[in-house]
């Protein structure tokens, strides 16, 4: 088993953090008049996802913890929603948008694996 020493260790950090990457290359060619407003909210959710990982990992209490793991899951229904416009305006392909809601989903699951271990380590 893999000793978890810092937020880098993270399964879900790392996929998170995959995500980050993917939405910022995503939106990179949007039109500039969307660079202020729906860019701007969509890369500011999707690094509220990992960015709160990183926060919860670092509290000292699981109730402080699962605070900013809920912070991530809710951040990350923002970024579906958000990726839902981009799609329907058609700035992003069918294909790309089931990429990146799978990948959204993916970290979704891993999230709530690690929160409710972290859940279960706390009710112990």
């Amino acid at each position: 088993m893999v000793k978890i020493e810092t937020f880098k260790d993270l399964k879900v950090w790392q996929k998170s953090h995959h995500l980050v990457l993917i939405v910022y290359r995503l939106t990179r060619s949007f039109f500039s008049d969307e660079r202020y407003s729906l860019v701007s909210q969509i890369r500011r959710a999707v690094v509220s996802i990992a960015s709160n990982i990183v926060e919860g990992f670092n509290r000292r209490s699981i109730k402080d913890s699962l605070n900013f793991y809920n912070i991530s899951r809710s951040s990350l229904e923002e970024v579906k929603y958000q990726l839902l416009v981009v799609h329907d305006l058609d700035y992003i392909s069918e294909l790309d948008y089931q990429n990146v809601v799978s990948q959204c989903d993916k970290v979704g699951k891993m999230l709530n694996a690690w929160s409710n271990s972290q859940r279960i380590n706390f009710n112990s």
